[in-house]
């Protein structure tokens, strides 16, 4: 256990909390390294089931486009952006389900360290791939149902929104918490 309430480092907090470091210890929490660990990776897992689903139902729908009666009507253009969207989406699943096969193929093998830091980096590219096939969805239905250049501000617009809010703002935030 901890008995230094000191930022990673080295220096007292002014508030008697710790600044969080590389896996994420905060002001409150008192924890060894395993504990910590535990906590990154539980906080984590809880994070991709709620991505899970999200990604999953979008992947599940994507397969079902082909199907529908106006795929034909596509041009050659949106085709291939389907086809990209649906490979993004496909990708996505595959790193954000990725730290649950981390976890089943090493429990128990004292390899902790590495699943959390290998989650966190699958996860973060799976973000971005999510982003991605968002934003392409959002210009396919968009130049689908009123065409070019609407669809050009929706898909920008939408790409916009996932950095700010995905990326950009907690930037801002850890940035100015160092």
């Amino acid at each position: 256990m901890r008995s230094n309430p000191a930022t990673p480092d080295g220096r007292s907090s002014s508030d008697g909390s710790e600044r969080s470091n590389d896996y994420g210890t905060s002001g409150g929490h008192n924890e060894d390294e395993h504990e910590q660990l535990t906590r990154n990776l539980n906080e984590l897992l809880q994070e991709l089931r709620v991505m899970q689903t999200g990604v999953q139902i979008l992947t599940g729908f994507l397969l079902t486009v082909p199907f529908t009666s106006r795929f034909p009507d596509l041009d050659e253009i949106q085709k291939w952006v389907y086809l990209a969207v649906l490979s993004g989406s496909v990708i996505a699943t595959g790193l954000i389900v990725a730290p649950v096969a981390f976890h089943r193929t090493l429990f128990r093998r004292g390899e902790r360290r590495w699943i959390v830091e290998a989650a966190n980096n699958a996860a973060r590219h799976g973000l971005a791939a999510l982003a991605l096939t968002m934003a392409g969805v959002v210009w396919l239905v968009f130049d689908v149902v009123v065409g070019a250049p609407a669809s050009h501000i929706a898909g920008g617009l939408s790409l916009g929104l996932f950095a700010v809010l995905w990326a950009f703002l907690p930037i801002i935030r850890r940035r100015r918490l160092l």
